[in-house]
């Protein structure tokens, strides 16, 4: 339901794992070098996966110590396997990052004291593999995060994106990839509570605005060293390190619209976010598959905002942020996100013609089940999805309760940037 979209298959486990090429079991003895094996049967699984649900691959690779020759430099034999096999199984690889987070490469599995200097001369040899292997893909990068704030200060052996950059790194790209996490969860704790966020605050400008820092961090070094290319934030959830337990309630649907709204107004191109299943931001109960507030969340923003990002105008309240994008499959239609984030006031606006509306709101903040129109989000006993009925609104005034999020659809707007 949420396709066409993109699956981003990746992660530090990727930059240290050996593609296993054969028929036979698992072998039980890690290759020298890496850290873990992925079979066949198992990339086998990613490919159906892509292909079922509309979704081309995202994906980056072995850059450890096994991966490279015996003057370090990297080589492009494991990559090699995955694509080839990957298209002997009619799966698309859509973008491709050489490897995960370089920020923190010596944590993700690079070899020690492995620089800028060195990602540049490996990323020379990426390119030309993926330019005469997949000509048609994406390459993104540099793919750094933790740069914005002091996040990269608790790890060994960091490195720059600007230096990455500035090294000749950029015209290997052709779209700008960043992460972007503005907190760690209690997890992380050991890295200062500084770095960590709560629940009161969910809801706070503090909490709410962090990703736009991110991405102006990340779009002054696109600026300079990338003009006119594209952003990606090919990683994003509440917080590093699993989220904190209640990235899994409403409580992180308002940072994670806030966020889509406001990156799409900036011009981010695209979001992933991380992850369809696991952990405790995972779109999806991991086990049962149940749905959890955000993937609904994620399916009325699929349902409504299309591509084009129209001027929402001045909100009245500094609590109610709005963003607005043109009618998913509607011509001169408009769709308008009101995100009311006081927990204590309503909110309203002036609508001067018709809409259907659909407000996203809990019985509590930490509620794993979220009520559409006062009606509860469940599956089906299939486990179909119920039918997204929105509520008809006459032109006039509209009004937001406190802690609610409603998506507003005028498909008689006539929104000349929309008739396209």
């Amino acid at each position: 339901a949420l396709g066409p979209a993109y699956v981003r298959v990746s992660g530090t486990w990727a930059n240290t794992t050996f593609f296993q090429d054969s028929k036979a079991p698992r072998q039980k003895k890690v290759p020298a070098g890496f850290k873990a094996v992925l079979t066949r049967k198992e990339w086998k699984g990613v490919i159906d996966f892509s292909n079922a649900v509309d979704a081309p691959i995202v994906t980056s690779f072995a850059i450890s110590p096994g991966a490279r020759n015996a003057s370090g430099l990297w080589t492009p034999a494991q990559a090699r396997k995955i694509v080839d096999f990957t298209k002997a199984h009619h799966g698309t690889i859509a973008a491709v990052e050489f490897m995960n987070e370089p920020t923190v490469a010596e944590m993700g599995g690079a070899p020690k004291g492995y620089n800028a200097t060195d990602f540049v001369k490996d990323l020379a040899v990426f390119h030309a593999f993926v330019r005469k292997s997949l000509p048609q893909t994406i390459i993104l990068g540099p793919g750094g995060v933790g740069e914005q704030g002091n996040m990269l200060s608790h790890f060994p052996g960091v490195m720059k994106s600007k230096d990455i950059l500035a090294d000749g790194g950029a015209k290997y790209f052709d779209a700008f990839s960043y992460h972007s996490y503005g907190f760690v969860s209690s997890r992380c704790a050991s890295m200062g509570s500084n770095m960590n966020t709560t629940l009161a605050a969910a809801l706070s400008e503090g909490v709410l605005s962090r990703g736009d820092q991110i991405e102006q961090f990340y779009a002054a070094l696109r600026d300079r060293y990338m003009p006119g290319k594209p952003m990606w934030n090919t990683e994003t959830a509440q917080a590093a390190c699993g989220g904190d337990r209640w990235a899994s309630t409403f409580a992180d649907s308002f940072r994670y619209l806030d966020q889509l709204g406001d990156l799409a107004r900036r011009g981010v191109q695209v979001q992933m976010y991380n992850t369809l299943v696991g952990s405790d931001y995972g779109l999806l109960q991991e086990g049962t598959f149940e749905p959890r507030p955000n993937y609904w969340a994620a399916l009325l923003w699929h349902k409504l905002m299309g591509t084009t990002v129209l001027d929402a105008g001045a909100s009245p309240s500094k609590n109610l942020h709005l963003y607005a994008q043109c009618l998913r499959n509607h011509p001169g239609g408009v769709a308008l996100l009101a995100i009311n984030a006081s927990k204590t006031d309503a909110q309203s606006l002036d609508v001067p013609v018709k809409s259907v509306r659909y407000t996203l709101t809990a019985k509590k903040l930490t509620d794993h089940v979220v009520q559409l129109n006062r009606t509860d989000l469940k599956l089906g006993a299939d486990s179909s999805l119920p039918r997204l009925k929105g509520q008809r609104v006459h032109a006039g005034k509209v009004t937001f309760a406190p802690m609610s999020i409603t998506f507003l659809a005028i498909p008689d707007a006539q929104n000349a940037a929309c008739r396209q």
